[in-house]
């Protein structure tokens, strides 16, 4: 299908690069025809005033030794052609005794050339017929027409299937270079042969995406040294929190503390999670009690609705991780109520705020960034985690807006349709 719909695409190189060449061959066809047409129709117009001017030699000649108008010597004024007497005239007055004059508007089509002289201070004229030079450059003009259009039938095809080379090299960089984009950094392009410009093109894609790769690596390295080096002086700040005496001010220290902590394990998380290190153990679980309790567990206020729930194999701690992280963005960055729908093997949370930013709908989460300022703060981490421990579990999770409001997230177990 992707191959009929390029090869239907007009705006593709192939068929630009095909109409280059049509043009290119019907301009040098037209220019060929041109310059062979103005030739021979030159060299015709010589031939016939030769031709012309001989008879009319011969009939004087003839008419001189005879004595009686050979066939053909035209001698009265009134049957010469006006042009061809004023020709003559204009001759005269240059000291040119003869003149010739070409008549293509000859009844029946059938031109013929005129040679005149004056002949004992009288004009007279020999006419010698021209069809046979007119239809020799007709056949001329079609045979480079028709053959005009055969090469220009022969060439554009291989024109095309010329170009199909180059697109194939173009076609597969452009795949490569969507995948890079959709985040599948060990893809190359493999088309550096050739030394030409979509070689360059390739060798530049393939350094782009060793450059991401290595810069994404650098960043997963930097967030899991930060998270094991905060989590030693963590422990002894929660220690020592605990330790000390009741108050306000012991209050507001415990809660930073636990922000901090939790902030670190979500960094811990993301960790694991980008070296591959979280391995799901999927086992039988009843769907609804799963999330009921996942719900239960945040203490915030949700509208919980089951129908048709069907029994799923997963792994509940990852399960109850990605609703839990889904109801608690909800209540932090939309508006209540907050309703969790559980449908079949699925699980839908839904509130009734701004609703996703463009951003995260189009690239989909991403850590440190919150999306939108009337989302809410935050670290952009909630959903960096539900999204990778929902690949953990070969779950599909999927973000959308209302149309009538809200942010609607939406999990789907394996065997989901």
């Amino acid at each position: 299908m992707e191959t009929v719909r390029y090869l239907l695409n007009w705006r593709s190189l192939r068929w630009k690069i095909a109409l280059l060449v049509a043009v290119a061959c019907c301009t040098i066809a037209l220019t060929v025809g041109v310059l062979v047409h103005r030739s021979t129709l030159e060299r015709s117009m010589n031939d016939g005033e030769a031709r012309a001017m001989t008879q009319l030699a011969q009939a004087l000649k003839d008419y001189e030794r005879d004595g009686v108008p050979p066939e053909g010597l035209v001698t009265w004024p009134e049957a010469i052609p006006e042009q061809l007497l004023d020709r003559l005239e204009n001759q005269r007055d240059h000291d040119h005794g003869t003149a010739t004059w070409y008549d293509g508007d000859s009844p029946g089509d059938h031109p013929a050339m005129w040679a005149a002289e004056t002949y004992h201070g009288h004009p007279v004229a020999m006419e010698a017929d021209m069809t046979s030079d007119l239809l020799t450059r007709r056949a001329l003009d079609r045979h480079m027409w028709k053959y005009s259009l055969v090469a220009l039938a022969v060439v554009v095809p291989l024109s095309a299937l010329a170009a199909e080379l180059p697109n194939r090299r173009l076609r597969r960089v452009a795949r490569t270079a969507r995948r890079v984009a959709a985040g599948e950094l060990t893809v190359r392009t493999a088309t550096r042969r050739g030394g030409d410009e979509i070689a360059a093109i390739s060798a530049t894609v393939d350094f782009m995406a060793d450059s991401l790769r290595e810069r994404l690596l650098a960043e997963q390295r930097f967030t899991a040294d930060v998270a094991h080096e905060l989590r030693t002086p963590l422990m002894g700040l929660v220690t020592a929190s605990g330790l000390l005496p009741p108050g306000e001010a012991t209050e507001l220290v415990q809660d930073r503390v636990a922000v901090l902590r939790a902030l670190v394990e979500d960094l811990l998380e993301i960790s694991r999670l980008d070296a591959g290190a979280e391995r799901a153990e999927p086992r039988p679980v009843p769907l609804a009690e799963v999330v009921t309790e996942a719900v239960a567990r945040t203490g915030l206020d949700v509208r919980l609705t089951t129908s048709a729930v069907q029994p799923v194999v997963t792994d509940p701690r990852r399960l109850d991780r990605i609703v839990s992280n889904l109801v608690v963005n909800a209540h932090r960055h939309g508006c209540p109520p907050v309703e969790v729908t559980v449908t079949g093997a699925g699980v839908t949370v839904r509130d009734h705020g701004p609703g996703f930013p463009r951003e995260l709908l189009a690239e989909g989460p991403q850590r440190f960034r919150t999306g939108a300022s009337e989302r809410g703060t935050g670290h952009g981490l909630g959903l960096t985690i539900t999204l990778g421990q929902a690949q953990v579990i070969g779950a599909e999770l999927s973000f959308a807006n209302a149309s009538d409001g809200g942010a609607v997230a939406t999990l789907r177990l394996p065997g989901t349709d």
